[in-house]
């Protein structure tokens, strides 16, 4: 599951207020949900792009920090793909997961990218107290 943040001084609630619409806009019907860290995720057991086996996602809530976006999406393998002649489908499914993520977080891919490197970076520090 991955986890992202918001641009500073953004909420997610603010950026994506109805989550449940958004979400079956972008990738098709919710079928469920499932707890992650005390949170209530969608579950999309059935995407609409055959290139997702199925998705979940939802917004991580906190009580001392800014909300999170939560997101898992678990993709065929390509080899299958390829099989199906399905490639077209891979190029709408980078573009759906990109342009979802846009939407909720206010970065793209790069920005989303070098802020994960970052995150990954400071929790390889050592702690020095």
């Amino acid at each position: 599951m991955r986890e992202y943040k918001m641009r500073r001084g953004e909420h997610l609630e603010d950026r994506i207020p109805d989550m449940k619409a958004t979400v079956e806009e972008y990738f098709g019907s919710i079928n469920g949900s499932k707890t992650y860290r005390d949170s209530e995720l969608y579950v999309i057991e059935e995407p609409s792009n055959p290139v997702f086996e199925h998705i979940v996602v939802g917004s991580l809530e906190f009580s001392s920090k800014k909300d999170k976006l939560a997101v898992e999406f678990e993709e065929r393998p390509t080899e299958e793909l390829l099989e199906e002649g399905n490639m077209e489908a891979a190029q709408d499914a980078v573009a759906a997961k990109n342009e979802f993520l846009l939407e909720a977080t206010g970065r793209d891919a790069k920005s989303r990218r070098d802020s994960m490197k970052r995150s990954v970076e400071d929790s390889d520090e050592p702690d020095l107290s």
